[in-house]
């Protein structure tokens, strides 16, 4: 059997709920613990219906860049397909931009950061 998972997710809101995984992936992701370090979080409200829908709130967890070397932001890391990472970008709202990261454990992983940072740093 081939692996297909090509694709490691660092996520630290919404896409860690069983609801959100099972709408968007057909499945239950098994995640390990890490952290984002050099940022922090905040929130933003959502108007998407589909995503709102799917999470169950209209407020999501947002990273921006922190000030405070010492801020991390934990989370899970998932092992993805190509195909559940196009969902996954498919879920996300403008809010939010993928980009790749660098976590406390030295793994890299893409991860939804604040799209327009200058914009959540003022929250």
């Amino acid at each position: 059997m081939v692996d297909q998972t090509a694709h490691q997710l660092f996520s630290y809101g919404t896409l860690q709920l069983p609801e959100v995984q099972l709408a968007r992936f057909g499945r239950l992701l098994e995640g390990r613990s890490d952290a984002l370090p050099g940022f922090r979080l905040t929130c933003v409200t959502i108007t998407d219906p589909e995503v709102i829908a799917a999470s169950g709130s209209d407020r999501h967890p947002l990273v921006v860049a922190s000030p405070q070397g010492a801020d991390a932001v934990p989370g899970s890391v998932f092992a993805i397909t190509d195909a559940e990472l196009a969902a996954a970008d498919d879920y996300e709202v403008d809010d939010y931009a993928r980009t790749e990261v660098v976590l406390r454990s030295g793994a890299r992983a893409w991860a939804y950061l604040a799209a327009r940072p200058e914009e959540g740093a003022a929250r």
